[in-house]
Formats: structure tokens, sequence, C-alpha cells
């Protein structure tokens, strides 16, 4: 049975409640002045990511707490139960297996007492060898031209999470092949992609379960109306046009052949999806065995997830705790998702979707309307953008923003300046955050650049945006 509690009706709540009262009131740089094993403590290597969660409000008490949470509210059954196919989406009846997506171990995972894995890996052989296919030139447009660019139609999950992705791994890119995407009914979204691309050269990828989705399948018509007007013919609609989808029927009647429809299933959440045949656009940008690291990647992160129980070993489940936490306690209602990587500066969005999306609920399992908050605002942009856009309000406005802090340590170029000056931004940023300046210390750096006590006086009340930066 998949547990239904109600976390604010136990009594570790109402002790975090008491707790947090206390915890607040303290300056976060004193935790770090108190104990100088703090980093140590309160941080988790993972392979190739390290989580810092030490700049938060929180010591070892709380996270006692979070443990006794975590154990009230039977989280260890719930993991459980979603690795079994139970049908923990109970608004929709379905079960949530993306982590089957990328179960290369092959462990049996069963749905209506089938083990739906080798449905899984008939997927994958169908994507590698499209791919391939397409890569070699064997896969040819009507005229016998190589193809050159695809372009991805779909909206939400079946557009975010292949866009961020082919951003983020743009230089493992193909040599040859561009990847495009449409996801807006505003003709102008397509029309823009569509500009400079030849028909000849045109791949489409119609990513829609249904196959009936309205924005997706208005962008397709029109595609495949741009298509036509030159290659005339109907059929050659099949050698420029494939499918990703669970509707044969539609996606035949559209006059794509039915071969080059790629499958997925109703346990894949749209916000999940890019795991699945969704992410066929990225294994096109990127190449197939880089897309199955990009799945393996995910596996090992699922291993880590449901195999560690040391919840401040946890990152997952700490991440969940902190927004918890924060959103709960201390009533912030927005989280900052700030990467210092520009291939991440579609990042935030999808998380957006992924969080948002999933959270956004106002009754609990029970039916019952919700006594908390289910999630907070997410929200962000690339650094160092960000920094001259609205880093003045989570510095010295009047609203607690918990933020995300994301670097990457070894780029993929030499332009070492560059990255030797955003690494500095972001630890500066971080380390300002966690100590802050007090009246006096601003008086003290303004006197120390020559301004005079009046001057001081004149200047303090617009203090914030003049030391900003």
């Amino acid at each position: 049975m998949y547990p239904k509690v109600n976390p604010t009706k136990t009594k570790t709540w109402t002790v975090l409640k008491n707790h947090h009262d206390n915890i607040s009131k303290k300056k976060l740089v004193n935790f770090f002045d108190r104990d100088n094993n703090r980093l140590e403590k309160f941080s988790i290597g993972f392979e190739s990511f390290f989580f810092d969660f030490s700049k938060h409000f929180l010591d070892e008490d709380t996270i006692i707490l979070f443990e006794k949470l975590i154990d009230d509210i039977a989280l260890e059954k719930a993991k459980a139960c979603m690795r079994i196919g139970v049908r923990i989406n109970e608004t929709e009846n379905r079960s949530v297996l993306h982590i089957a997506l990328r179960n290369f171990k092959n462990t049996p995972i069963c749905v209506a007492d089938k083990n739906i894995m080798p449905d899984v890996f008939d997927v994958l052989n169908k994507i590698k060898a499209f791919t391939h296919d397409l890569h070699s030139g064997h896969w040819k447009g009507y005229t016998g031209k190589k193809i050159t660019d695809i372009v991805n139609i779909g909206i939400g999950g079946s557009d975010l999470g292949p866009l961020m992705v082919v951003k983020a791994l743009k230089p493992y890119k193909v040599y040859g092949f561009n990847s495009h995407f449409v996801s807006n009914i505003d003709a102008s979204d397509l029309i823009e992609k569509l500009d400079d691309l030849n028909p000849e050269t045109t791949l489409f990828i119609v990513a829609s379960k249904t196959f009936t989705t309205q924005e997706t399948m208005t962008n397709a018509r029109s595609a495949r109306k741009w298509f036509l007007e030159k290659a005339v013919n109907p059929e050659f609609i099949k050698k420029h046009f494939v499918a990703v989808s669970t509707n044969s029927e539609e996606v035949c009647g559209f006059g794509i052949d039915e071969k080059n429809m790629f499958e997925f299933w109703d346990w894949v959440g749209g916000r999940y999806s890019l795991w699945s045949a969704i992410g066929l656009s990225i294994a096109c940008s990127i190449g197939y065995d880089h897309f199955e690291d990009l799945l393996k990647g995910a596996e090992a992160m699922d291993d880590h997830f449901f195999k560690t129980k040391e919840i401040s070993k946890n990152i997952p489940t700490m991440m969940a705790l902190l927004g918890v936490w924060y959103n709960n306690f201390f009533k912030a209602e927005t989280q900052a998702v700030l990467a210092y990587d520009h291939r991440l500066s579609h990042f935030s969005r999808y998380l957006q979707q992924g969080d948002m999306e999933s959270n956004g609920k106002n009754v609990d399992r029970n039916g019952e309307e919700l006594s908390y908050q289910s999630g907070q605002i997410i929200w962000g942009e690339p650094g160092t953008n960000g920094q001259h856009a609205f880093y003045q309000l989570i510095h010295q406005g009047t609203k607690l923003i918990p933020c995300d802090f994301i670097a990457v340590v070894n780029p993929p170029h030499d332009y070492e300046d560059h990255h030797d000056k955003l690494i500095a931004n972001f630890i500066a940023q971080t380390e300002a955050l966690m100590i802050g300046k007090d009246k006096e210390q601003v008086k003290e750096e303004l006197s120390a650049v020559g301004k005079n006590k009046e001057e001081i006086e004149q200047l303090m009340p617009y203090k914030s945006a003049l030391l900003m930066f």
C-alpha cells in the first residue's frame, strides 16, 4: 500500500516548527564560526558531482529532525512502491516509471504483471538504428540529399527537456546536423525556424503522445504544408516526418509511415519524457552513444537515490527536504536556480515544469485540502547575466529567496580567463549571500574609499544600489 501520510499531522512537524523559530534567528555565517568542519558535514560527493548544502539554515539537529520526518511519512516504502510499478500517480491512475527508461541493468520492472524492459530496449534499439542511418547518410530526403536539419515539434515535456539537453550538450553535437525546436502555436515560432531551411534536407520529429495536442498538431500540419509546397507528392512525407507517439492510427492518418513511429508509454510523464523516445531529437543531435551515456548517468543517480539510506548523503532527498524546509517553515515562496554555465541557459525553465507541474496540487493523496505549501515558484537565469538583472533583490531586498548555484569545474573550451572570472563570480555570490554586510561595515567601506561622514550619511539610504557589485 502506498503511504498517504499528512506530514503536518506528525509530531516531528511540530518539533521542526519550534526548531525553525530558534535557528532562523541566527546568522548563517555564525554556523561556520562555530564549526570548522561544517562543509565536510553538510556536503555530498557523488561521482563527478559535489553538492554543498552547508550554506543553509540547518545544523545536526535539523538533519535528525529531517530523518524523523522521512520515517514519519514512510519515504522508503514510497520509493519501493515506485520501483515496482505501483500507480503512485493517482489522479491519472498511472505508474511513474521513467526510471525504467535508463535501467541498463535490465532488472525486471512490471506494469500489469508484464515486464516492460523488453519494450524499452526495443525502442532504444530502434532509435540507435535510426540515428545511425541518419548520420551515415543512408537515410536520405526525397531528392536523394542527406538530411542536415532536424526540427522537433512538440510542447511541454516534448519540447523543454530535449531543448534543454541539446543546448547543454552542444559540445557533443554531430557534425553536419542542426537541431531546431518549435513549440508555440504562435506561427511566428514556426516561421522563424523554417525561414532558412530546405525541405529537401529537413526532417521533422512530431512529438505528441496522443498525436492530438492542439499546439503540436497545428504546427505539424503547417510544417507539412510548407514541405508539400515544394515536394508536392504526399508520399515524400514518409522520408521527412517521423513521430514519437502512442497513437498509430493518427500517425498514419497524418501520412507518416508506422515503421517510423517511436513508441513510449502512459507510465512516462511528460516532464520526465526526455529519457524516452521523446529524446529522439537528442540522439539525432549528439549521436546515439552519447544519448546512451546520458541515460546511464541518470541511472547512476537513480541508484544513488534508491540505495542511499542516510539522508544527509542522499542528494535528491536533501534537495527535496530543503525545499520543504524553506517553503513551509521559512515561508519562502520562490526558489532561484542560477547556473553559471551558458549551456544550461534552458535548465531553470525545464526545472520549472518538473517541479511546478509535479507539485501543482491543492489536495493531498487522501483528497483533503492541503494545509501546507505544495511547491515553490522556480525561476532563474544563467550567471553572470542574472547578476545584472535581479540579484539586487536577492541580496538586499526584503524577500528570502533560497538559491541553487550550479557551476562546472572543467569547461569544454580553453578560454581560461573567461572561466576563471565566471567561477570567481559564482563563488563570490554564494559568499556574499552567506556573510552579508551590516550598516557599520558599509560605513567602513565608504570611509575607506574616501567618503567623509556627511557624504556617508547622504549615501546610506542608497547603499543597496551602490554596493551591490
